[in-house]
């Protein structure tokens, strides 16, 4: 593979999940204070959150339908990948035009779909990168994917900025161009080889939950998801009314969490060599635990600085054992 070849192909898993990180982090760090400015309460931004997280808990079975069927004859990911992004551009577009607290199910609605548009791409880039990617070059490609996820959710504090200075309208025409950035490279770059009947999805894959260990696997990330996302989900909400802050010094408090989980994701590989995969796990849980407990206590909006980028390494460290875990099963 020649090395303008291999670039391409790192810059699109690059943009691919810079895209989603974006996306991610405006529904988990800024739409509370969007709804709340909206004259919208907690309770509802929460239900939103929750309808939001719908699709990634489905997304399975649209990695079954991209596997199975070769969409218009174009590709088993390749397709999806274009209509996921599309999608998702086109709803960012059409929230400007909803008010959430006028039409609160159609909000929630366009939001199901457009997390929907997401949770596509998604699970059709992973497949495409297991299709595609060289062994020896898929510890690089997970890195990089990785990295723009956490670029992606960096770039919360720069879309607070925008908020502030120019409304809402523009933080999600914003995140729309944000969407579209990877399609170029995908329409070029991406092409899939002919898939192999020992490739596609078999249901007998669902026998693995009988497994002990994976059942085990399974409760640990949903409960660190249910955790370490509700506590992320009720960090900007929480500044902004106990330390009264505006959206903008907010997000940008909110971007060190960013930062954080790129060092916990750049640590969590040394500590498993050095501790192995059980004890570094544990240490990741009452990591955690400790950093989810200091934001219940924080008192001093200076401090909360640092609270939050130790929050952000637990998180970083915890999801980056989960799936080194998880890859070894």
């Amino acid at each position: 593979m020649k090395l303008s070849t291999k670039l391409s192909r790192y810059t699109m898993f690059a943009l691919l999940y810079f895209a989603q990180g974006s996306i991610m982090g405006y529904f988990a760090a800024l739409n509370s204070i969007y709804f709340l400015e909206s004259g919208m309460v907690m309770t509802q931004a929460g239900l939103i959150g929750t309808i939001a997280m719908i699709p990634f808990i489905l997304k399975i079975f649209l990695g079954i339908l991209s596997d199975r069927v070769n969409l218009f004859g174009l590709g088993h990911r390749k397709p999806y990948i274009v209509i996921g992004l599309i999608l998702q551009a086109f709803c960012l577009i059409l929230i400007i035009f909803i008010s959430p607290q006028n039409n609160f199910g159609l909000y929630a609605f366009i939001a199901f779909i457009l997390m929907s548009g997401m949770a596509l791409y998604d699970t059709c880039t992973d497949g495409y990168a297991l299709d595609s990617t060289p062994k020896e070059d898929e510890g690089l490609v997970q890195g990089i994917m990785v990295g723009g996820r956490a670029i992606g959710t960096i770039c919360v504090g720069l879309l607070g900025v925008i908020a502030h200075s120019l409304g809402w309208n523009a933080v999600f025409i914003s995140l729309a161009l944000l969407t579209l950035l990877p399609l170029p490279f995908v329409l070029i770059f991406m092409s899939e080889k002919d898939r192999k009947a020992a490739d596609s999805f078999e249901w007998k894959a669902f026998r693995a939950f009988n497994n002990r260990s994976i059942i085990g696997l399974a409760l640990l990330g949903a409960l660190y998801s249910f955790c370490i996302y509700g506590a992320y989900e009720i960090v900007a909400p929480a500044l902004s009314t106990q330390f009264n802050m505006s959206v903008g010094p907010t997000s940008l408090i909110i971007s060190t969490w960013g930062a954080g989980v790129v060092i916990g994701g750049l640590i969590g590989g040394p500590i498993s060599k050095k501790f192995g995969f059980r004890k570094s796990v544990t240490i990741a849980v009452f990591f955690a635990l400790i950093s989810t407990g200091l934001l219940a206590i924080v008192l001093n909006p200076v401090i909360v600085w640092v609270v939050v980028t130790i929050f952000g390494i637990a998180f970083g460290l915890y999801e980056t054992l989960f799936f080194a875990v998880a890859m070894d099963q």
